[in-house]
């Protein structure tokens, strides 16, 4: 286990590695980052003392080093836009992602679980072919779409949940007030509901189709057909023998289901007005604020490979066959 962890660990550093190599690239290839440091109006000589100020004017690998260097401290540099640290502005931000990235992760899996399981039990008929009807539809809708259509129909027209707005519920709990996190939990939940099933809702359609097939592929498997020969009910053949073993494509699945849900987040959260990184990168690329990039970038990183780890570790946990 010790060994697995130290070597995932390693396999991390490398990829943080290259994730700061290709941000700290396309920083130097969008041109002279000085110019982004100092006013119109600055003559050539603050030009050059600014240059030389920030380090531009020395080599691309002291550079690189330099960034990385400051990025173990975790010194992002200070934001162009808010005039405060970078990593700062990124980490207030991502609680309010991780509230609707979770939000639209666990909608994506609660119901596609049953709905795929039911479908696998009525394959061929009509239950069947609507539950595939519905994972093509979601899977070809794109989600900022999806937000807008929702916001029209059901904020707007129906007036039954907010079009903007946020209530922080993860915030008060990674600062140990468990009593506020409880307390604006059902508000935030309230404020969720839209954002989070624009995000999930691709998400939902694809597993369904993948808890479809595995589950039509383990029904078939000797173990369930023993299981269904000494009586057991169906119930616990489809839930204790079968379930187990079907939903573990899916398990694989959430580590890079994260990280695409976080992609998907960017763009909803602008529709929505959600202050999360997605809407913050945004206004950053506008304002061509460039170390709230490069924070977002990493910190987004971090979060991904974090989760890819646990979930390599719960995979192995419920599943005795698979070896680290």
């Amino acid at each position: 286990m010790w060994t697995f962890i130290v070597r995932r660990l390693i396999q991390s550093v490398i990829v943080i590695i290259g994730v700061t190599l290709i941000t700290f690239t396309a920083l130097q290839i969008g041109g002279d980052p000085t110019y982004l440091y100092v006013s119109e109006r600055a003559s050539t000589q603050e030009i050059e003392q600014t240059r030389h100020a920030l380090g531009f004017d020395r080599s691309w690998p002291e550079q690189y080093l330099s960034f990385v260097s400051n990025l173990a401290r975790g010194d992002f540099g200070m934001s162009l836009s808010y005039k405060r640290p970078a990593l700062g502005a990124v980490l207030e931000a991502l609680p309010a992602t991780i509230e609707l990235t979770l939000f639209a992760m666990l909608i994506s899996v609660v119901f596609a679980i049953p709905l795929g399981v039911f479908a696998a039990l009525h394959r061929g008929t009509s239950i069947d072919g609507s539950v595939m009807t519905l994972g093509m539809l979601g899977q070809s809708i794109p989600s900022f779409w999806l937000g807008i259509m929702m916001i029209m129909f059901f904020g707007l027209g129906l007036k039954w949940f907010p079009i903007s707005g946020h209530v922080p519920f993860l915030l008060p709990l990674l600062q140990g007030d468990v009593v506020k996190a409880l307390t604006s939990l059902p508000a935030a939940l309230y404020y969720l509901i839209m954002p989070g099933f624009a995000v999930g809702f691709y998400s939902l359609s694809r597993n369904a189709r993948l808890v479809r097939s595995s589950m039509l592929e383990v029904l078939e498997q000797d173990y369930v057909r023993t299981a269904r020969a000494k009586g057991i009910s169906e119930y616990a053949v489809i839930v204790h023998h079968a379930l187990r073993t079907a939903w573990l494509p899916l398990v694989t699945l959430i580590g890079l289901e994260f990280g695409f849900l976080l992609g998907g987040v960017v763009v909803v959260e602008l529709v929505f007005s959600w202050p999360g990184i997605g809407r913050l990168v945004f206004n950053a690329i506008n304002q061509r604020d460039i170390p709230v990039v490069q924070a977002s970038v990493v910190v987004l990183a971090l979060v991904f490979i974090a989760l890819n780890l646990i979930v390599d570790l719960v995979y192995a946990k419920i599943d005795p066959r698979v070896k680290l």
